[in-house]
């Protein structure tokens, strides 16, 4: 099975209640793996939000994922970190870590993308793929021919992330990423577990 077909990035807006709801939906919609982000930088809440999500995942087998804290993924033994290029740089985040936990990377140009092939990284995050409101700080947009081009010159997964919802899903898939992670597709949506079902069912169609 691959972990990064259908990778869930949680909202950081939703209260703990919703987030906790939310993410069960997802995962019963067939959702492979879980990122909590939290940007508002306060560690315990960010904590708080991990360990209650982790409950609500425990028998599901799906990893957990932290974006950008080393700090919080140690804390409640998630499965992995995601970070930013601003984030602690990868040959730190990877000795605190050990080598059993998933580490992954943003690459916002090809530059970063083909100096992230040396880095003991899991898979890459490319992003954005297209303009997106939860991300107003993108250095480029991708677009399919680029996300293609970056298929064929990495060797590592890679997670295409940005502006994907499923009117242009098919086409972000048929550049051959090993994923799509998706935020407000599924967090936004009235059912979780049915979009995350059509979701995947327009992915392998």
């Amino acid at each position: 099975m691959n972990p990064y077909e259908l990778y869930f990035v949680t909202d950081d807006q939703q209260d703990i209640e919703t987030l906790c709801t939310v993410v069960k939906k997802a995962i019963a919609g067939g959702v492979t793996m879980v990122q909590i982000r939290e940007k508002h930088g306060d560690v315990r809440a960010f904590i708080e939000r991990a360990k209650a999500v982790k409950s609500v995942m425990q028998e599901s087998g799906v990893p957990l994922i932290i974006n950008d804290r080393v700090d919080v993924a140690l804390a409640v033994d998630a499965c992995g970190v995601h970070l930013g290029q601003s984030d602690m740089s990868v040959e730190d985040a990877r000795r605190l870590l050990g080598d059993d936990k998933l580490l992954g990377l943003s690459v916002e140009s090809e530059e970063q993308l083909l100096e992230a092939q040396s880095f003991a990284v899991d898979y890459l995050g490319v992003s954005a793929i297209f303009a997106t409101p939860t991300k107003t700080n993108t250095v480029k947009h991708w677009g399919i021919e680029s996300l293609t081009k970056a298929v064929k010159l990495s060797n590592k997964p890679l997670v295409a992330i940005g502006g994907i919802n499923d009117s242009n899903i098919k086409s972000v898939v048929g550049t051959g990423v090993d994923g799509i992670a998706l935020v407000s597709a599924i967090s936004a949506a009235s059912d979780p577990t049915q979009a995350s079902k059509d979701l995947l069912s327009k992915m392998r169609s």
